[in-house]
C-alpha cells in the first residue's frame, strides 16, 4: 500500500469524517463538496464536458481525451452523496479518467436530491435517463458510487422487474444497498472507517425516506430480484461501514444466477477512486475496472 494512502486516510479521519459528523445544513454540505471537487478532483487534460437533458433530466456527457460521445457502450453513471448532496460536477473528473482509460463516453444524470425531492424521485429520474440512452450505439453500462451505486442497482432491479432492455453490465464503488443498516460492518467498522460517521445514518434515511419503506427494493436494492442480471463488478474497502452492503449483495445476486466480480481492498477510504490521480490505489482500481469494461464492449 502506498504512502499516499496513509496520509489520505489520516487527513480524512481528522477533517472529513469530523465535518460529516457535525455539519447541520445539507445546503452547506453541498457547497462544501462542490468546492472541494473543484479544487482537488482534476480531470485529464483534453477531457470534454457537455451539458444536456435526457427525458427532462439534466445530465453531463463526459469524455476522456480522444473519446467520442457516440462511441459505445455508454457509461450511465450516478454520483454518490447519500441522496442529499453531490452532482455530476463533483464526479466528472473521475469519470473523465475512467472514460480515457476505457475508451468509453460517460453520461452523468443530475437526479433530484433529498430532502427537497425524497424517494422515489431519484429512481424516477434514473429510469427516465436510462430509457433515453437505452438504444445508444453499443448499449449501456450502469455505474455509480455509494448512494449512486445503490441507485444504479435499484435501477437495474426496476429494469429487470419491468422487462426493459437490459444493460450490458453494472459496476459500483462502495455501493449503499441497505437502508435498513442490517449489515454487521455498520458497527464493526464504525471506528475503522476513516470517512463515514455512523451518527448521521438515521438522519440521512429520514431525509430520503420521510414516509419509511427502507425495505423497498427501489430504496434498498439488497432486497431486489436480480434474476436475469448482466455481469456485475463491485469494489469496497474492508474497513468501510458499507462493506457488508457489497458482500451481502454479491452473495444474493450470485444466488440468483448473476456473474458478480467483487474486489475487496484493504484499508482504503470510501469511494477511493475519486482521489485519482493522486492515490496510486485509485488509479489501479480504475485501470482494473477499465479492463472489465473493455471486455463487455468487445474492445
Amino acid at each position: 500500500m502506498s504512502v499516499v494512502r496513509h496520509v489520505l486516510n489520516r487527513g480524512l479521519r481528522l477533517f472529513e469524517k469530523r465535518q460529516l459528523a457535525k455539519v447541520q445544513s445539507h445546503e452547506r454540505l453541498r457547497r462544501s463538496f462542490e468546492r472541494k471537487a473543484r479544487l482537488f478532483f482534476l480531470a485529464p487534460w483534453g477531457s470534454r464536458v457537455q451539458a444536456d437533458h435526457l427525458n427532462g433530466v439534466p445530465v453531463e456527457w463526459v469524455s476522456g481525451p480522444g473519446v467520442a460521445r457516440d462511441t459505445g457502450p455508454v457509461l450511465l453513471y450516478f454520483h454518490g452523496g447519500g441522496y442529499v448532496f453531490g452532482s455530476p460536477r463533483t464526479h466528472r473528473a473521475m469519470l473523465a479518467r475512467l472514460s480515457g482509460l476505457s475508451g468509453l463516453p460517460a453520461c452523468l444524470p443530475q437526479y433530484r436530491l433529498a430532502p427537497e425531492h425524497p424517494f422515489p424521485a431519484a429512481v424516477e429520474d434514473a429510469l427516465s435517463a436510462y430509457r433515453a440512452v437505452a438504444e445508444h450505439p453499443g448499449g449501456v453500462i450502469l455505474g455509480g458510487d455509494s448512494a449512486g451505486g445503490g441507485l444504479a442497482l435499484a435501477l437495474l432491479g426496476e429494469i429487470l422487474r419491468t422487462g426493459e432492455h437490459v444493460p450490458k453490465g453494472l459496476f459500483a464503488f462502495s455501493p449503499f444497498t441497505d437502508l435498513t443498516y442490517s449489515g454487521e460492518s455498520i458497527e464493526e467498522n464504525a471506528q475503522a472507517d476513516v470517512m463515514l460517521p455512523t451518527n448521521r445514518t438515521d438522519e440521512m434515511v429520514e431525509m430520503y425516506l420521510p414516509d419509511g419503506g427502507a425495505e423497498d427494493p427501489r430504496a434498498s436494492p439488497l432486497f431486489a430480484d436480480f434474476a436475469g442480471a448482466p455481469p456485475v463488478w463491485l469494489t469496497v474497502g474492508d474497513t468501510e461501514i458499507l462493506r457488508d452492503d457489497t458482500l451481502r449483495l454479491a452473495d444474493r445476486m450470485r444466488g440468483q444466477g448473476a456473474a458478480v466480480e467483487v474486489n475487496l481492498e484493504h484499508d482504503l477510504p470510501h469511494v477511493w477512486p475519486i482521489f485519482q490521480p493522486y492515490l496510486p490505489e485509485a488509479m489501479a482500481t480504475l485501470r482494473g475496472l477499465s479492463g472489465w469494461l473493455r471486455s463487455l464492449s468487445g474492445r
